[in-house]
């Protein structure tokens, strides 16, 4: 039997939700979706996930929420990590941090954990997610059979790095923070689905997200810009597996992108 999990990819502001609101339930029949799990913490106008943008997107039907270093840039999307269990931040935070870094789902197929983490390399220097995913997934695996990860980080060699690191005890490892999917999902050799950024949900007439001529500005000139969410050109992007249940490997992998890129020139 498999379970059959689909991910969303980093929503961006009311474009990405509206995005997700369009397509999710849709999306959700089609791959006769047992777990959804999104990442939401650029949902608040591209700064945090509060409870307004958790409501609409649990009523939808995802599971998990899971987050990144944004997570932290609203007091309220922080408030809401206190009282929505299902709202995950990353694990490998400073003890006292508050908020979950886990969760275990109970599914019409089994029991599933999603695991938040965040790399390093060009980030915060928060604890190391390696070990931090060496004492997690030895707990986890007394618990479950299907654990998800979503490594939330910069660097393309720390996402590789850490996914060989865990192969073998994880089932899907899913990247998230860059915005850019990337055309690289497969399956590692002990039997877990892989992407190395499964890609933006939101606008693309942007830079990952934001207004160009202030983005440009940031590298123009090297100070702060005011960050505004761009709104055209909107696409939803992420991740379909097939999970087995009994041995927790990842069976299949797809990458999903709606609508596609428009290949030609106008």
């Amino acid at each position: 039997m498999n379970m059959n999990v689909l991910f969303i990819g980093d929503i961006v502001g009311k474009p990405g939700m509206d995005m997700v609101s369009t397509w999710l339930p849709s999306l959700e029949k089609k791959y006769r979706a047992d777990l959804v799990v999104i990442n939401a913490e650029n949902s608040s106008d591209g700064k945090g996930c509060t409870e307004k943008e958790g409501k609409v997107l649990f009523s939808l039907g995802a599971h998990v929420l899971t987050g990144g270093n944004h997570t932290w840039d609203k007091h309220q999307a922080q408030e809401y990590l206190k009282v929505e269990k299902r709202a995950l931040r990353p694990l490998n935070y400073p003890k006292g941090t508050y908020g979950n870094g886990y969760t275990i789902v109970e599914t019409k197929k089994g029991k599933a954990a999603i695991l938040n983490l965040q790399g390093r390399t060009f980030m915060s220097t928060i604890d190391c997610p390696f070990r931090t995913a060496e004492w997690i997934l030895g707990k986890l695996a007394h618990e479950v059979k299907i654990i998800i990860i979503d490594f939330h980080a910069e660097a393309t060699a720390e996402k590789l790095a850490l996914a060989n690191f865990v192969d073998g005890q994880a089932s899907l490892f899913i990247g998230t923070h860059t915005h850019i999917q990337t055309a690289d999902e497969r399956i590692f050799p002990k039997g877990m689905g892989y992407i190395t950024d499964s890609g933006m949900t939101g606008p693309y007439d942007s830079v990952i997200g934001m207004k160009t001529e202030a983005a440009i500005n940031r590298f123009l000139y090297q100070t702060p810009q005011k960050y505004q969410t761009a709104t055209d050109n909107n696409h939803l992007c992420g991740v379909f597996a097939k999970i087995d249940t009994d041995s927790g490997k990842t069976t299949e992998i797809e990458r999903i992108i709606i609508p596609e890129f428009d290949k030609t020139a106008n």
